[in-house]
C-alpha cells in the first residue's frame, strides 16, 4: 500500500491516522477535513469552552511536537467517492486516488428547516457553533432548549450556571430515554429540577412566533408559549454520508461495517459517528456517537485495513459520560434487550446511584451518577465480557 486517505479530521480521523503510523504504515498519508481548524476536542464545547473557562488552545487534540508526516487538506469537503477506483473528489475540484480509505466524516447537527438563518437560533456541534453561542449566554436572558439529549442537557446546565432562565422541551417521556431507557432517563431528569431548570417532557413544538429575524416565542403542542431570547436546537445528529451515495458503499443510517469497521468494499473502512458497526450481542448495526468509540475503535479498523488476515479483536461496549449541573453521568453498554434494572449502589432519590441493566442473568449495561469508582469496576467487567463476541475474519455482516 502506498497511499492511505483518511476522510475526516476530527477525533476518529486523527485516531485512525495515529493508529496507521503506530502499526507501521510508512506510506503517503492524506487527511481531509471540511473544517479549517486543526483537530479539536468536541465534548468541552457545551461545557467549559461554552462557559468561557477554557480557550481554543485547550481544545487541541494534537500533542505538542506531534508529527504524523501527513498531508493535511483542511477547509475542503469530500463531495464524491468512487469505490471501484478509490477516488475521492473534493469540493475544490481536486481528486485523490488511494490504495486504502478510512471514512471518518462524522455527523452533523439536525436542524429545523423553518428556523434556518434566524439570529437567535443555534445548534451546537462545531467550534464555530460554540463561538457563535457563547456571547449569547447572558444572565437573566431566557434560553429555550429543544431536545434533552446530551448537547441540550449540557448546554442547559452551562446556561443555568451563567445565570440564564432555562426551559428544556423534550418530546420523549424522559430525557435520554433512547440510550438510558425511560426508567433511568426519568431518574436523571431530577438533575434539571434540582438545578431550577424547567423540563417539559412528552410534548413537542407546534410553531414559533417571530420578531423580525429572531424567535420571540416557542409554541408547544399543548398551546403553552415559552418566551425566548435564545433558542438551542438539540435534536440529535445525522451521519455525513451524502457524499457516498451512489458510490457502491453500503449505507443505512451511516456506513454499514462489520465488527472491525470493514465496509462492503475491500480497502475501505469507516470509523466514528458516521460508521454503523455490526454489534455481535444485539446482532444489529449501531452508530456509536461518543468520544470513547472515536478514540478506541479506529485502531481496530486500521489493523483490519492494513492486514486482511488481522486477528479479530473484541470491541468494547459503547461508553459515554456527561457533566450536568455538577454531577457526572457515566454509561456503558447497550440497553437493547434488557429485562430489568437493579440499583446496586446509592439512591435514585438522592441522584447518586449505580444501576445495572440485565438481560436474563447477563449484565449488559451500567449507569452511574456520581459513582465513578463503582462505575469503573462495572465498565471493566462489561469490556471483559465483550470478549466472547467475535466475528470471523473478513466476514461482512450485511443489514438484514
Amino acid at each position: 500500500m502506498q497511499t492511505l486517505v483518511v476522510v475526516g479530521a476530527s477525533l476518529a480521523g486523527l485516531s485512525a491516522a495515529r493508529a496507521a503510523r503506530a502499526q507501521g504504515f510508512a506510506g503517503r498519508l492524506v487527511i481531509i477535513g471540511d473544517e479549517a481548524p486543526r483537530p479539536y476536542d468536541r465534548p468541552p464545547l457545551s461545557k467549559d469552552f461554552l462557559a468561557g473557562k477554557i480557550g481554543l488552545e485547550d481544545l487541541a487534540l494534537e500533542e505538542a511536537g506531534e508529527d504524523l508526516n501527513a498531508e493535511w487538506l483542511l477547509g475542503v469537503r469530500a463531495e464524491r467517492f468512487e469505490a471501484e477506483s478509490l477516488t475521492i473528489t473534493l469540493n475544490d475540484g481536486r481528486s485523490i486516488t488511494a490504495d486504502k480509505v478510512i471514512i471518518a466524516t462524522g455527523a452533523s447537527a439536525r436542524r429545523l428547516a423553518e428556523l434556518q438563518g434566524l439570529q437567535n437560533v443555534f445548534t451546537l456541534r462545531t467550534l464555530a457553533d460554540a463561538e457563535a453561542l457563547r456571547p449569547r449566554l447572558v444572565p437573566g436572558h431566557r434560553l429555550v432548549v429543544i431536545g434533552a439529549g446530551f448537547i441540550g442537557a449540557e448546554t442547559a446546565s452551562t446556561a443555568k450556571a451563567a445565570g440564564m432562565d432555562v426551559t428544556v422541551v423534550e418530546m420523549s417521556v424522559a430525557p435520554l430515554a433512547g440510550p438510558l431507557g425511560a426508567q433511568m432517563g426519568a431518574a436523571v431528569a431530577g438533575l434539571h429540577e434540582a438545578a431550577g431548570v424547567e423540563l417539559l417532557c412528552g410534548t413537542g413544538v407546534s410553531s414559533f412566533t417571530m420578531s423580525g429575524s429572531s424567535v420571540s416565542e416557542v409554541v408547544l403542542d399543548n398551546g403553552r408559549r415559552l418566551p425566548a431570547d435564545v433558542v438551542l436546537v438539540g435534536i440529535g445528529a445525522q451521519p455525513n454520508v451524502e457524499w457516498l451515495e451512489g458510490s457502491g458503499i453500503a449505507l443505512d443510517n451511516g456506513v454499514l461495517c462489520d465488527a472491525m469497521g470493514r465496509t462492503n468494499r475491500a480497502g475501505v473502512s469507516a470509523v466514528g459517528d458516521c460508521a454503523a458497526w455490526y454489534d455481535l450481542r444485539t446482532q444489529s448495526h449501531q452508530r456509536v456517537e461518543h468520544w470513547a468509540g472515536a478514540n478506541e475503535r479506529p485502531a481496530l479498523a486500521v489493523a483490519a485495513l492494513l492486514d486482511e488476515n488481522a486477528v479479530q479483536q473484541p470491541v468494547n461496549p459503547p461508553y459515554f459520560w456527561s457533566d450536568q449541573y455538577g454531577s457526572r453521568i457515566q454509561f456503558a453498554g447497550q440497553v437493547r434487550g434488557h429485562d430489568r434494572i437493579e440499583i446496586e449502589h446509592g439512591n435514585v432519590a438522592e441522584r447518586c446511584f449505580l444501576a445495572v441493566y440485565y438481560a436474563g442473568t447477563e449484565p449488559v449495561a451500567v449507569l452511574g451518577v456520581d459513582q465513578t469508582r463503582q462505575f469503573t469496576k462495572w465498565r471493566k467487567f462489561l469490556n471483559k465480557n465483550a470478549q466472547q463476541y467475535v466475528l470471523p475474519v473478513g466476514e461482512f455482516a450485511a443489514a438484514s
